[in-house]
């Protein structure tokens, strides 16, 4: 049983999603699908783990349906509902990381091609163009 390492991204994709199990064969995804999480995220970690959220809610949603049995039922749709919200709290935690991480400045591109030099300016560089 390899135990997760919470300093790498997909340790801590793993830790977001509460996916800790030191026991490999009840994690929920493999270190391929957290893999490709980050990857599909830009290595987002928040990002990803919101994807993975959103991946495992499908499935579940797909898998559990509503059952009931004499003492026992599952509601797949709620819990489903519950992993959509957890992913999208994740999503507004990045996305204000990405707000605060804006440094408040922009760039400046060229957007013209310099063969292409507004009309009445005979092909001059003109300040500004």
């Amino acid at each position: 049983m390899a135990e997760v390492d919470y300093s790498t991204p997909e340790g801590q994709v793993r830790l977001l999603i509460a996916d800790v199990s030191t026991d490999t064969a009840k994690r929920v995804l493999t270190d391929a699908q957290i893999t490709g999480f980050l990857a599909l995220n830009s290595g987002d970690i928040r990002r990803a783990a919101a994807a993975a959220l959103d991946t495992i809610a499908t499935s579940e949603v797909l898998v559990s349906k509503v059952i009931r049995t004499q003492d026992l039922a599952t509601d797949g749709a709620k819990v489903a509902d519950a992993l959509h919200r957890q992913a999208q709290a994740l999503r507004d935690q990045a996305d204000a990381a990405d707000d605060a991480a804006d440094d408040g400045f922009f760039d400046v591109v060229d957007t013209l091609p310099v063969t292409n030099r507004p009309e009445h300016t005979n092909g001059i560089s003109v300040w500004g163009l």
